[in-house]
């Protein structure tokens, strides 16, 4: 190999997972925070026997090559100046007799990796090492627990934290999104210690989030929130108010999706689509990629953070905001599949409905976006909070969202939902449309008429934005007019 080719070789290495030293006689100190930083992010190559000036380098060699090499293993070998093992691989290169050493540090499964004390714990940034904050550190710490604790009892809870309107809704949905599926014939107990929403009479912490008790998590989660911001502007300088909207809180994850993919709906487009049965349904690829990323955040999130999950719409994107990286790097992500959820209970109970790919992060269903809008998704990914942006600029300049429809073709509806569709007339409250029905159990009245009438389609609330509102009331949609004059 000649100068050229080796100097080519060292440049076209990406920077962040590249360092040279001169090392010409002994190792320098400020390899071992080179090695920290690799083995806490993504690995990478630490080479000897090349100096750097500005963006130029020169080969100078190593002078004992066996010996720094005995020397860099001995210390990662040993658990003295370490605390972990790390499992380096070597590269000789040998040019006009000057001799360089590249050893590739992997990433470690255990982190954070330090020398002599945690706060000599370090992360790669760019093309440098970093000493990591506080924040970065309790992040990393949290990792060992990666995909361990959402299957884990909270010992403070009881059956009675679990929100009943959220577990039969949830039923609900998947018999009818997912009819086929098992978990469908079990009675109630057996359906909640299969899906690991309960542990010993108490709720999985992934249970506790995916559908309990807003009281109960925020015991467990203090300040526990999805938040969702529209933001005026291009930035918070450039908004004339912080912002115009701002999710209100929600029971729990499973209503934080409903409550979130309906304000997500406004910025894409979505054609009017039937399946065979005659049900309405979303289906396109701008709404798929936001879905996923929504289903993405919910289920990897770490919800141990002091910071939350945020979904942040500027004038000309949106921001999904996550608490937690990404297991891989970015480019491994993107060729493929990775099964390693954060939270694997909140990951099964949204795949169980179809609203979340069967494995992996669903980056290729992501991607569908730059296919649908022309415009690049932007991906983040640093040791404590991840980011994935979506560029709405040309889909709102171009209006290209689909308006509303009336349907060609009405669907068929359930019993109790032509009920519903029997009373209603305008707009009326929930307790005038119960008594026009003659239900004094209001329970009953929403998860068997109520709910599955909004769910359906045919029915819609008069403010969505504030499901719990004392003044909501509820009207016909196109698609319910249509199915009452039929």
């Amino acid at each position: 190999m000649t100068k050229e080719q080796l100097i080519q070789r060292l440049t076209n290495i990406e920077w962040d997972d590249f360092e040279v030293k001169a090392a010409q006689l002994e190792l320098p100190k400020s390899v071992w925070e080179t090695v920290s930083a690799f083995a806490n992010t993504s690995g990478g190559w630490v080479v000897l026997g090349v100096a750097q000036m500005g963006k130029k380098f020169e080969i100078t060699g190593v002078e004992n090559a066996e010996k720094l090499d005995q020397d860099f293993n001995n210390v990662l070998h040993g658990r003295e100046k370490f605390n972990v093992l790390i499992q380096p691989s070597l590269k000789k290169y040998d040019f006009d007799g000057k001799k360089v050493l590249a050893f590739f540090v992997p990433s470690s499964e255990q982190k954070p990796v330090y020398f002599n004390s945690i706060r000599n714990t370090f992360i790669r940034t760019g093309s440098g090492d970093q000493r990591a904050t506080d924040s970065e550190i309790n992040a990393l710490l949290r990792d060992q627990l990666f995909g361990v604790m959402s299957a884990r009892p909270v010992l403070r809870t009881t059956l009675n934290d679990l929100n009943r309107t959220t577990f039969f809704r949830y039923r609900d949905y998947m018999s009818r999104m997912n009819p086929g599926l098992h978990y469908n014939s079990l009675s109630d107990d057996e359906f909640l210690l299969r899906l690991q929403i309960v542990d010993d009479d108490h709720l999985t912490y992934g249970g506790l989030l995916f559908m309990g008790k807003n009281l109960a998590i925020n015991q467990t989660f203090p300040d526990f929130r999805v938040d969702l911001l529209e933001i005026p502007g291009r930035s918070y300088a450039e908004a004339a108010t912080r912002y115009t909207f701002r999710l209100e809180e929600q029971e729990n994850l499973w209503e934080y999706y409903f409550a979130i993919i309906e304000r997500l709906k406004r910025y894409v487009d979505m054609p009017f689509r039937m399946n065979n049965m005659g049900f309405a349904f979303e289906d396109s690829l701008q709404f798929n990629a936001i879905r996923e990323a929504l289903v993405n955040l919910l289920m990897h999130s770490d919800y141990f953070s002091p910071m939350k999950p945020r979904i942040r719409i500027f004038s000309n994107r949106i921001e999904f905001e996550n608490p937690g990286s990404f297991p891989r790097p970015i480019e491994e992500l993107k060729r493929v599949d990775v099964s390693l959820p954060r939270n694997p209970v909140i990951a099964k109970l949204f795949r169980n409905v179809k609203l979340a790919e069967n494995a992996g992060y669903g980056f290729d269903k992501m991607l569908q976006w730059e296919k649908s809008t022309h415009t690049q998704l932007v991906f983040r990914n640093d040791i404590d909070i991840s980011v994935v942006t979506f560029d709405i600029e040309k889909i709102l300049e171009n209006e290209f969202a689909t308006p509303p429809v009336t349907p060609p073709v009405t669907p068929p509806v359930t019993p109790p939902v032509k009920e519903l569709i029997g009373v209603l007339n305008g707009e009326m409250s929930q307790q005038e449309i119960q008594a026009r029905l003659g239900f004094a159990d209001k329970k009953h009245f929403r998860e068997n008429h109520l709910n599955p009438a909004l769910e359906q389609g045919v029915i819609e609330r008069t403010i969505p934005d504030k499901p719990n509102s004392r003044l909501q009331k509820y009207r016909f949609t196109p698609l319910g007019l249509s199915v009452k004059n039929k």
